[in-house]
């Protein structure tokens, strides 16, 4: 049975199938989860991973490579959230991001799933409450994704890093 939790911990220390990345379109080592990722799984295997990608890959775009030395997942998803910066009226894209990266788990036979809350940090632009948009977005492509496929069961963490992002998401929860 499909389930999704909101959990106040990174997405990086999750037991799972598979762990996301907050990525950008080069799939280039950066900051944040993505930097917390990059380091746990071994930067020099993740770069190479990732460079046999054709990027640049767009917003909503979502992509596999293994977890190698990541002992608490088989696999990472990297997903590309937008810069609410640049466009700032991305929200499909969003959504896209969190729906894309449960197609690209469930195409590869998995089935757990730990994600941060994308394009929330510096990606989050001038949103108002950038935690509780992607929360939001991350709700919205689980029920979709529940109702398109009802035969294939998922376990969706959600992580909320900071006690602030916790508040905010939780009260997407509670909607």
């Amino acid at each position: 049975m499909s389930r999704i939790d909101l959990i106040n911990a990174s997405c990086a220390d999750q037991t799972v199938d598979a762990v996301v990345n907050a990525a950008n379109n080069g799939l280039w080592a950066g900051g944040g989860i993505c930097g917390v990722i990059f380091r746990k799984a071994g930067s020099a295997e993740l770069t190479d991973a990732c460079s046999r990608h054709k990027t640049p890959l767009k917003d909503g775009d979502a992509v596999i490579t293994p977890a190698f030395k990541m002992k608490n997942a088989k696999a990472i998803i990297h997903a590309v959230g937008p810069n609410f910066a640049v466009t700032p009226d991305a929200f499909d894209k969003l959504f896209d991001a969190y729906y894309n990266s449960l197609r690209v788990l469930m195409e590869n036979g998995y089935h757990s799933i730990s994600f941060p809350l994308i394009s929330s940090g510096i990606f989050g632009g001038d949103l108002e409450n950038p935690a509780a948009e992607s929360a939001g977005q991350c709700l919205k492509a689980y029920r979709k994704f529940t109702a398109d496929h009802p035969d294939y069961d998922v376990d969706v963490k959600l992580c909320a890093f900071t006690a602030p992002e916790m508040q905010a998401a939780m009260k997407e929860f509670e909607k």
